[in-house]
């Protein structure tokens, strides 16, 4: 009898090794109802088949599996697990007892069962063993009805004998459901981390390779330093700028690795924070182009000691060159305004001055005459600057019309070799084959070419050849203005289109600034490449209709 006992507690608790060795794969998660539904039923019939019978109690586990199955399973595995229960035990029913006991499961026990499955599945664990407690105590209850029945159908002359093993029989019951329900709930839950730390696992790691895309893609340098001082990492900006592979950097010392781009105030940031420093702001050269450079520490999380440095540079030369840009704009503006405002105040009365000087001059003697000449050229002289100033300040729709540029060239070229002839110099006109025609004002055009023309004759003497060429390309029309004079230094390049400044003692600073104005208005470009000692070469570039050239 007690060898069958142990078999049957064996059993009984056979679900809960099945369950340790099935939920060592979260995948296998998604089957779980149909795997508790198959074993608790193997383990319920091998219950009932090894069932022991003492003074009319019936040592039977079944009900354990048969339990836990249907808790667990849902209302499909507790039904299928019904339908198996009630045709196994009624074909084994053949006292009024074994009736009595049957009716009272029926009756009571299953449907008790059914309601309690989707409260019990939306539980914690010890709400979940209080569940399996009443059903333990409900189960104790049926079989003690079934003691005292027999023990008052005079089936049962030993109710004490009786009672005692019912005793056994309950404490038993009761220790193989509340074990059964807290170990498979244990093994359920392990899966449910394992799933859970999977799909944390899973989100990390896909957020650190989007991480590492921005930060690869991101228009900044980017390097990380650890707290050796050495390189732990660098992005594809970086690596370009450097012009190295990323294995000749990682792991190598930062000093040596970002003197490579000219850094020593970057080393010396980077040195500063690693010493315990807060964060560095500053604005560096780097390769001859502007950067916004920041250094700032990288703490760990748990231990909140400093891991590392992790600089960053923002390549802020477009950003500097449209500020001064629009410098520039606001320069010109400025020059708009003050051309406005004067320059009816004074050609009026230069007008009269001139016209009373023209009067006197053909009224005074021979020998006066130069005087007033010089007098009539500086009128004229200040007329040209008013005439400049008002070419610049407008900000006027420019009436343009297809015509070639050749022509408009050709059209000029006699002046421009008369200026020359009058100093001396040499003008060489080289036109490509013909080009197509483009949307050009004429009348600005050749006050364009002639400004450029005549700042290459005045920076060179009287033996300089100067050259005129055009360049057709896919897009676009180059024309190059080239002398051989004295050639600007670089710093003044910058400068060489703003207004008022000019590198010619005489000069006025505004002959440029007008051609710059010109260009803009028909949307091209103008550049300038000048060797000290060398000459000056002007080129200028117009857009082809249909294309986009910037």
């Amino acid at each position: 009898m007690w060898h069958n006992l142990l078999l049957q507690i064996l059993i009984a608790l056979l679900p809960i090794g099945s369950f340790q060795i099935w939920f060592n794969r979260p995948a296998k998660m998604r089957h779980m109802p149909l795997f508790i539904g198959v074993v608790c039923g193997v383990s319920m019939l091998l219950g009932m088949y090894y069932s022991v019978e003492c003074n009319r109690i019936l040592f039977e586990l079944s009900f354990i599996p048969y339990l836990i199955g249907s808790l667990y399973g849902g209302v499909p595995v507790a039904a299928v697990l019904s339908v198996l229960f009630v045709a196994v035990r009624l074909g084994v029913c053949d006292t009024p007892a074994s009736y009595f006991f049957f009716g009272g499961v029926c009756l009571i026990f299953l449907p008790i069962l059914i309601k309690s499955i989707t409260p019990f599945q939306g539980s914690s664990r010890s709400r979940k063993i209080k569940i399996a407690c009443r059903f333990c105590a409900l189960m104790l209850l049926i079989q003690a009805a079934v003691v005292g029945f027999a023990y008052w159908s005079g089936a049962n002359q030993h109710p004490g004998s009786a009672f005692l093993m019912m005793g056994v029989y309950a404490a038993v019951f009761c220790a193989g459901t509340i074990l059964s329900v807290y170990y498979v709930d244990l093994g359920i839950e392990r899966v449910q981390l394992q799933v859970q730390l999977r799909e944390v696992s899973i989100k990390y790691r896909n957020e650190v390779r989007r991480l590492q895309q921005f930060i690869d893609i991101s228009p900044l340098v980017v390097v990380f330093v650890d707290r050796q001082g050495l390189i732990s990492h660098v992005n594809e900006m970086a690596l370009k700028l450097m012009q190295l592979d990323p294995r000749e950097i990682v792991g190598r010392s930062y000093k040596s690795v970002l003197r490579l781009l000219d850094g020593e105030a970057a080393v010396g940031s980077v040195d500063r924070v690693l010493n315990g420093g807060e964060a560095i702001a500053e604005i560096v050269k780097i390769q001859g182009r502007t950067f916004y450079t920041t250094a700032c520490p990288v703490w760990e999380i748990w231990m909140q000691k400093m891991e590392g440095v992790l600089f960053i540079a923002h390549d802020m030369t477009e950003l500097q060159r449209l500020k001064d840009e629009v410098d520039k704009m606001e320069r010109l503006s400025l020059v708009g305004q003050m051309a406005a405002s004067i320059t009816h105040e004074i050609r009026n009365p230069m007008a009269v001055i001139r016209g009373f000087v023209q009067l006197l001059n053909e009224r005074s003697p021979p020998a006066q005459q130069s005087y007033f000449r010089i007098v009539l050229e500086e009128l004229d002289r200040a007329n040209a600057i008013i005439n400049d100033f008002l070419s610049l300040a407008q900000n006027r729709i420019v009436e343009k019309e297809m015509c070639s540029l050749h022509d408009v060239l050709n059209d000029m070229m006699p002046l421009i070799w008369a200026d020359a002839n009058m100093r001396g110099q040499t003008v060489e006109l080289d036109l490509c084959e013909m080009t197509g025609p483009l949307e050009l004002n004429v009348k600005e055009i050749k006050q364009l070419v002639l400004n450029l023309a005549r700042n290459g004759m005045e920076a060179m003497n009287d033996k300089g050849v100067l050259r005129i060429a055009t360049e057709d390309l896919e897009d676009r029309v180059l024309v190059r203005v080239s002398d051989e004079g004295v050639g600007i230094p670089p710093e003044k390049l910058e400068r060489l289109f703003e207004p008022f400044f000019t590198t010619k003692a005489q000069g006025t600073g505004l002959g440029l600034a007008l051609c710059l104005s010109i260009v803009e208005r028909h949307h091209g470009k103008i550049h300038v490449e000048s060797t000290v000692g060398e000459g000056t070469t002007f080129l200028v570039s117009f857009c082809k209709p249909g294309f986009d050239c910037w």
